[in-house]
């Protein structure tokens, strides 16, 4: 297992949801609530979920021009998002306005020529409304301040924002240029219950364990040296923001729990990672929170258990991948009625919004 790392002094700057799952919007201060979507589930609550989500989308494209959007990815997540956009976008008053790989040989045959971004420096050419990333936290490091000049931005490696520069850059482009950062929560499952509880002062300990096959881990660093010992295997627990660089696909859930917690924040969110080798198939994410001792001297304590079906050796689990459209869509759609015009008092990163998804 590798060594738990010397926390470091907690950001204060860097502030989650408040409730229903949703970030901020505004610079400064002063900031407003954005429209966010629904926790997704399964079954016929999800399903009216995302419908209302996509109404609402439709009324959009009635009231003005379509909104433009570019994903930045082409893997699992991105293929699924391009395929949505293609098929479902018009209806919804969305335009799908260029498609960025790291490879470009992986869109031949399915990105159309006229969509494909060679040089994603050149973003601003296709002027976007917004710039979806699916692909790896390094985007978000080495691109996120240049995308916030031209668009919004959905992050959907939070990880990146474990790394304090990357958190800094960000924040300084979107009050610079007056876009928002939105974040996707990936498979954390709870996430307005532990924002309401962290902004009531009830949350006192937020653990998050991911466990998998070893073949579905993508490990750098340190950790890419980590075996595994027997039939599960720890491979890291201590604090989120020491995991994220080692295990920057992997962390995730994680730093989207740490985003949602910022009383305790990437320094004291613990994680923990690991490989078992029985779950060939599924991802497995338990969240536990505690929360003060009251007058009789116990203390509120939740455990949530979430299997996500995954294919082997994948990093994606199934509905996560769905979920991620209503993300987008949350990014893309105006404001919930009686939502957007109400400010909140509060510092946060620059115009940040946060989009749930389960």
């Amino acid at each position: 297992m590798l060594p738990r790392p010397q926390a470091a002094n907690l950001r204060p700057h860097l502030r989650a949801p408040r409730e229903g799952g949703r970030f901020w919007r505004g610079s400064g201060s002063n900031v407003q609530r954005s429209a966010a979507v629904q926790a997704s589930g399964v079954g016929a609550a999800s399903s009216r979920r995302s419908s209302d989500r996509e109404r609402c989308c439709q009324g959009m494209a009635l009231d003005g021009a379509p909104r433009r959007v570019g994903v930045v990815g082409y893997g699992r997540l991105g293929q699924s998002l391009v395929s949505h956009l293609l098929t479902k976008g018009p209806e919804l008053g969305l335009e799908l306005v260029f498609v960025w790989n790291r490879d470009p040989a992986r869109m031949a045959g399915s990105v159309p020529p006229s969509l494909q971004l060679q040089n994603l420096a050149a973003v601003g050419e296709r002027h976007p409304d917004l710039v979806v990333e699916v692909a790896h936290p390094k985007i978000i490091h080495e691109s996120g301040a240049q995308i916030l000049r031209y668009a919004n931005l959905l992050v959907g490696s939070p990880s990146a924002l474990a790394d304090p520069a990357t958190e800094q850059q960000l924040l300084e482009a979107s009050r610079r240029w007056d876009h928002a950062v939105f974040v996707a929560r990936g498979a954390l499952w709870g996430t307005e219950d532990i924002a309401r509880l962290d902004a009531a002062g009830g949350l006192q300990s937020l653990r998050v364990t991911m466990a998998t096959h070893p073949d579905g881990f993508r490990l750098e660093g340190a950790l890419a040296a980590a075996h595994s010992t027997g039939p599960r295997t720890v491979l890291y627990e201590g604090p989120v923001r020491g995991l994220c660089p080692f295990a920057p696909r992997n962390s995730n859930t994680m730093a989207a729990a740490a985003l949602a917690a910022p009383s305790l924040g990437f320094d004291r969110v613990i994680g923990v990672l690991v490989a078992d080798l029985s779950l060939t198939d599924t991802h497995v994410v338990d969240v536990e929170l505690s929360g003060p001792p009251g007058p009789t001297g116990r203390s509120f304590a939740v455990h949530t258990h979430r299997e996500n079906p995954a294919e082997p050796g994948a990093v994606t689990g199934s509905a996560t991948v769905t979920a991620f459209w209503r993300s987008l869509l949350g990014a893309a759609g105006p404001p919930s009625p009686g939502l957007g015009s109400r400010a909140l008092q509060g510092v946060g990163l620059g115009r940040c919004c946060f989009c749930s998804c389960g």
